[in-house]
């Protein structure tokens, strides 16, 4: 259609935080199976993983990217940023303000502005209640001290909370291609 809207969806985080694994949920849809089952694998020569929706009677083409490979993930200018970890380990919370948060601002900065920022905890089902457990709550202040517009969870193994997640995504993707962009007025909200 000549009226869609293109959006380019970059995730970053660290390798193995679940990130493939959640575009490979989405891709299978609303035919995703249920619980832990077996997800299609991705290759890298195949991205952008597209999905084309419709939202507020306007088609929208959505171009995920992952992080595999450095060298070309910075090339990109997406127009909304996913700041991904695994809430079951700590280094890969910490690399996010540190590593991830830091390639934003660095390759992605647009007339002074970054681009629409989410934070997005995965394997979410695999959270044990123990020592030393990423909360919610501190991946919400994190998001929040790192001015992130949202903050999410999921578990794309089980398909836990990833359609009200898409939604989130799709939602603050849709608000990047009018005036007033994806950018929230302060705060970020949690889904």
């Amino acid at each position: 259609m000549e009226n869609t809207k293109t959006v380019s969806i970059l995730l970053l985080g660290d390798p193995g935080c679940g990130k493939s694994t959640l575009i490979s949920r989405l891709s299978q849809g609303q035919n995703a199976p249920k619980g832990s089952g077996p997800l299609p694998k991705l290759h890298d020569l195949d991205q952008p993983f597209i999905f084309e929706i419709s939202m507020y009677n306007r088609p929208y083409r959505f171009e995920f990217y992952d992080t595999a490979c450095p060298e070309n993930y910075t090339l990109l200018q997406p127009n909304f940023v996913i700041l991904c970890f695994d809430v079951t380990d700590r280094r890969s919370l910490i690399n996010v303000p540190r590593v991830w948060r830091k390639d934003v601002t660095r390759h992605y900065k647009k007339d002074g502005d970054d681009p629409p920022l989410m934070m997005l905890g995965l394997k979410r089902d695999a959270r044990v209640e123990e020592e030393g457990v990423i909360y919610p709550q501190e991946g919400y202040r994190i998001a929040q001290e790192m001015r992130c517009d949202r903050y999410a969870e999921c578990s794309a193994l089980t398909g836990e909370l990833v359609r009200e997640v898409f939604e989130d995504i799709a939602r603050t993707a849709a608000k990047t291609t009018t005036d007033a962009g994806g950018l929230t007025q302060g705060g970020c909200i949690v889904m």
